[in-house]
């Protein structure tokens, strides 16, 4: 698993100290992106701006005491349908209605396969190539990628399942292509030397929501389609190398300050934190829309939990001693040596960004560091 615990600094992924990859884009990297789309800026232009604004946002990484960088997802717009729009097979759409959040709608784009899946050539290793030379001793490159199982569920929207169906009548060949593809991208991201990779997954808070089932089929059920994401996720990362840390990220949907599920993680425990083949669970507990902490039970020894205490939704700052006091209940679950904290997810997993300041990103992540010194030293 790649886990070393002391009683205080941990040695690799995750940290004490955490974050969960995106950050608020600067208004020149939007300029850009406009003025690309108009067609009025050119793609190497692009990229320059890009580069800029990347090698900006390390150093204030650094600065804040990150020991893990990302990109902040700048090449991206979305936090998961450009990772899908790069594997082979799949094509971008627009659609007549975008996801539902509460109170807002995103944009209506999709990912809709074309052909049969693989990943070959994909993009993100370049992207992934470009931080790694800022990785210094203390300081790792992180690639964060939505989960197998958000790959399936987008396939499986009902905009998309004629398409799927018609490329894959049997979802088991679509299941072994959907994790042949992820295999190969996490090859080549290891070749460019990656060492700790995060799995992004909303599928996990999707069915705990009571209105998801509203318009399944009766004989679907939790436990069944639990089992089915379990299943497409550890395929794809069976094998990895043993020191790729492989981690994942549950959330309930993260889009302009607004979430889009709610419900504890009870349902899901089992199958989840017992059977999912990774080394950490990064794990929204901001509001009550998360549960409690009892589900962490199932979590076990071999495992490590940050806790997503801090909102990214917001810029307003936590009261640290209600946070310790959280942590201190999360431990009755899980040892302290197990626990990390971090932000409950990104602060953009959209272009659009969350409704905050720059200013108020980095002194929640400050936050977020003077407690994980307080509480482990």
């Amino acid at each position: 698993m790649g886990i070393e615990i002391n009683t205080g600094k941990r040695a690799v992924t995750p940290f004490r100290f955490d974050n969960v990859g995106s950050f608020l884009r600067p208004k020149k990297l939007k300029q850009a992106r406009a003025s690309f789309a108009e067609g009025t800026l050119s793609k190497e232009e692009l990229k320059r701006i890009e580069d800029e604004c990347i090698i900006d946002l390390i150093q204030k990484q650094k600065d804040v005491g990150l020991q893990v960088i990302t990109d902040g997802e700048f090449r991206r717009s979305w936090w998961h349908l450009d990772f899908m729009w790069g594997l082979n097979g799949v094509s971008k759409e627009t659609i007549e209605q975008g996801y539902k959040f509460h109170d807002e709608e995103t944009r209506p784009e999709t990912a809709r396969l074309t052909g049969r899946i693989s990943g070959e050539n994909h993009p993100f290793v370049d992207h992934f190539s470009f931080i790694q030379q800022y990785a210094e001793d203390g300081v790792i490159a992180r690639q964060t990628i939505p989960a197998p199982a958000q790959f399936l569920a987008e396939l499986q929207r009902p905009e998309n399942i004629d398409a799927t169906k018609e490329i894959y009548p049997d979802i088991e060949v679509l299941i072994t292509d959907i994790a042949k593809g992820y295999q190969t991208v996490i090859k080549d991201l290891y070749a460019a030397g990656c060492r700790s990779i995060q799995l992004d997954d909303c599928t996990w808070g999707m069915i705990v929501d009571k209105n998801y089932w509203k318009a399944r089929q009766d004989t679907e059920t939790v436990e069944g389609i639990g089992e089915l994401y379990l299943r497409v996720n550890n395929l794809s990362i069976e094998n990895v190398p043993e020191d790729l840390i492989v981690t994942t990220h549950v959330c309930r949907g993260n889009y302009h300050s607004t979430w889009a599920s709610s419900g504890g993680y009870d349902p899901i425990a089992s199958i989840l934190f017992e059977k999912e083949n990774v080394s950490a669970y990064y794990l929204e507990y901001d509001t009550d829309r998360a549960g409690d902490f009892s589900p962490l039970a199932h979590v076990g020894n071999e495992k490590s939990v940050v806790l997503g205490l801090f909102s990214s939704k917001t810029g307003e700052l936590e009261d640290k001693e209600k946070i310790k006091a959280r942590i201190e209940e999360a431990a009755k679950y899980v040892d302290k040596d197990h626990l990390c904290i971090s932000p409950q997810c990104g602060f953009a997993s959209t272009e659009e960004g969350n409704i905050l300041t720059e200013e108020q990103q980095w002194n929640k992540l400050r936050l977020i560091k003077e407690v994980a010194d307080e509480v482990w030293g």
